[in-house]
């Protein structure tokens, strides 16, 4: 584990983001999906789908990262770096979130709506301003887990940058074969397992940096209320930390969709897609402040 290679690749990809990753997701998408059209079936085709996909690529990272890192210690810290830069970063989601926030701020509901809807893959024309509100911080607070503290502590645990790709891939896997029934199965049962933990320290990192007793009640009453229980416990502790309301009915393509209520406060409005960017930077510092404190630890002991 390098926090110095954490650091190397949010500062690179900062400076110069690798865009929108086009060519990478359309390689993850093919190869996904011809796993799905030969293996296709029930759970245990599901399985062995899942593991033909993630178990060499984690096997590669790591046998690459010994046998570059044996060679010279400079090669395995840069193989950790160019991994991480693909894997991990804000810049990844922020552009959207970007746009969204300067058409909300300039006035344009018509602009955003459309910005949010393209970034859910969905149209839904009858969103009014606070809705998209709602749904743009529920966005980002949901991906920058995904692409930052998921990754980051995944990372952590496992040799080499092998965790950030076993992480990533399978959150990937997840959504793409969420819906295939039975086949997906194992897909989303591995992406809860691995999202567990990094979401509960997503959770308290959020309310470390915001109002923690808010954050931790919300968390704990309102989490289990929510569809997907890792994404609750996510989007509970940050609406409590930041004193806003999220959830609520949701305007869909089919109609609306009861959701209930997370957080305390106030309703969300344009001052709040501030704050969540606040929120997340400041919560991102507190992850690298610990890692670097376990590191001299480490090294004293």
């Amino acid at each position: 584990m390098s926090v110095l290679a954490i650091i190397l690749a949010l500062l690179i990809e900062q400076w110069r983001p690798v865009g929108e990753r086009r060519s990478l997701r359309s390689t993850l998408a093919r190869i996904a999906g011809s796993l799905e059209r030969s293996l296709g079936g029930g759970a245990s085709q599901g399985t062995l789908a899942w593991l033909v996909a993630v178990v060499p690529a984690v096997a590669v990272a790591i046998v690459l990262h010994a046998l570059l890192s044996a060679w010279s210690g400079l090669l395995g810290f840069l193989f950790d770096v160019g991994v991480l830069y693909l894997t991990l970063g804000f810049r990844q989601f922020s552009h959207g979130f970007t746009l969204i926030q300067a058409a909300v701020k300039t006035g344009d509901v018509d602009r955003a709506r459309e910005l949010i809807d393209a970034w859910r893959k969905e149209s839904v024309p009858e969103r009014d301003r606070e809705e998209v509100i709602r749904l743009t911080i529920e966005e980002a607070l949901v991906a920058s887990h995904r692409h930052v503290f998921g990754v980051l502590l995944w990372y952590v645990l496992l040799p080499g940058p092998s965790g950030a790709i076993l992480y990533r891939l399978a959150v990937y896997l997840a959504r793409h074969w969420g819906g295939s029934g039975e086949f997906g199965r194992f897909a989303r049962q591995a992406a809860f397992v691995l999202d567990w933990p990094a979401v509960r320290l997503s959770a308290a990192a959020f309310a470390v940096v915001g109002d923690f007793e808010d954050a931790v009640y919300c968390w704990r009453t309102q989490a289990r209320e929510w569809s997907t229980p890792n994404e609750g416990v996510l989007l509970a502790a940050a609406a409590g930390a930041m004193g806003v309301r999220l959830g609520m009915p949701l305007q869909t393509p089919t109609g609306v969709v009861a959701r209930p209520e997370l957080g305390l406060g106030d309703t969300a409005d344009g001052r709040f897609l501030d704050a969540t960017v606040g929120l997340l930077w400041r919560a991102l510092v507190v992850w690298v402040v610990v890692l670097v404190l376990l590191s001299i630890g480490h090294v004293i002991a």
